[in-house]
């Protein structure tokens, strides 16, 4: 039986900031913590949203790392508590507004935030007493604005997935306009984070009609404006299709993801020169066109034509390779196309196939993988 929910209040468009004051009313947040990073603060960006919000004196946090990590989810509850908050403004790209639903849980919840992760059977512990969060993306890529979960990286090393319809966030402020002049590199890794999203979902096996819809549209805008907006920061229409393209591929994450999440999650969790700081849009980018070759014989994907259909929307051949087709456009993208130019080798493939076998988005593959499996596609992604 499919579940279908879409309850997310979204507001997409340019000037779609100028909404957030009514938002907070409507949720009834009146003292809002705002998670953002020191990037955003740096842009200007994070002002804008502060400016908007009419609120003179509202906290902010801006220590979010580039993956969030428990340390900082429960400083940033700290914040919240002692400042006397009411709810959450995340202003960021998905590292922010995922740090914004750990605090959602932490600030509001007892005991260790471990005991909430997806795989330790924690999603029915979250309950509607979650801090209301309005999500604010400053990037296209991850659509964690309207998604209903969100991955950190715990103290004890493993990268893992809290997902609860209570964490979903009240309201998404989609507005294009901060996305303007977005540097190149991230542009890209976000949107190919945006394409990664938009295929799984489309390839996950579960029948849900209206997802596989929004997520092949999703790919169909991704795929023609990617490159537009990369290449010159100012173009409006690539912006404005790109932000569109990311929030659809996480509309349709209530399918499921795949094997390319399995391996990018672990993957962002590994340490390289000391630091866990490893892109997961560019991570998505890398292992996608091995993940693509290992499910081309699954049986959903054959009987539904579904690689056919990608090649439509995507303007290619009929007989195209897809995997070659995304590699080609993560090395015309100037992204990095394998992980050894990530700093990633062999030494960690035992500790990330582990991670794989055990993350959420395994058993939603349209064919299921073995360790080998997985060794393989590693193998092929280096």
């Amino acid at each position: 039986m499919a579940y279908i929910f879409y309850l997310t209040h979204i507001h997409l468009g340019y000037d779609a900031l100028a909404q957030l004051p009514a938002e907070c009313a409507r949720v009834g947040i009146k003292r809002p913590l705002v998670i953002t990073d020191k990037g955003v603060v740096a842009a200007g960006v994070a002002q804008r949203a502060i400016d908007a919000l009419k609120f003179a004196d509202a906290p902010v946090f801006d220590d979010t790392p580039s993956n969030p990590t428990e340390a900082m989810v429960l400083a940033a509850a700290a914040r919240y508590r002692d400042e006397g908050c009411d709810g959450l403004v995340a202003v960021g790209g998905g590292s922010s507004i995922d740090l914004a639903k750990g605090v959602a849980i932490a600030a509001t919840h007892p005991g260790a935030l471990t005991q909430y992760a997806t795989i330790e059977g924690g999603s029915g512990r979250i309950t509607e007493a979650a801090a209301p969060l309005i999500a604010i993306p400053t990037t296209s890529g991850t659509g964690s604005e309207v998604a209903r979960g969100a991955i950190v990286i715990l103290n004890d090393g493993r990268k893992l997935g809290f997902h609860s319809w209570h964490l979903l966030p009240k309201s998404a402020i989609c507005d294009p306009g901060l996305t303007l002049g977005l540097p190149a590199g991230l542009t890209a890794a976000t949107g190919m984070d945006a394409v990664a999203h938009c295929i799984e979902t489309f390839l996950a096996p579960a029948f849900n009609p209206p997802a596989d819809g929004i997520a092949l549209d999703g790919l169909e805008r991704a795929w023609a404006n990617i490159e537009r907006a990369t290449h010159d920061g100012s173009d409006r229409d690539a912006r404005l299709n790109m932000m569109s393209a990311s929030m659809q591929g996480a509309m349709a994450f209530q399918k499921g993801l795949g094997c390319v999440h399995s391996l990018s999650h672990p993957l962002g969790g590994i340490a390289v020169n000391g630091r866990t700081s490893l892109h997961h849009g560019t991570l998505n980018a890398v292992v996608l066109p091995a993940v693509l070759r290992f499910n081309a014989s699954a049986e959903t994907v054959m009987a539904n034509n579904r690689y056919a259909r990608m090649r439509r929307v995507m303007n290619l051949p009929e007989n195209a390779d897809l995997a070659h087709a995304l590699f080609d456009m993560t090395a015309r993208l100037g992204l990095p196309t394998g992980l050894k130019q990530m700093g990633v080798d062999e030494t960690v493939f035992d500790k990330v196939i582990k991670g794989a076998q055990a993350d959420h988005c395994h058993k939603t593959n349209p064919r299921e993988a073995s360790a080998e499996d997985y060794r393989r596609m590693l193998t092929e992604s280096l």
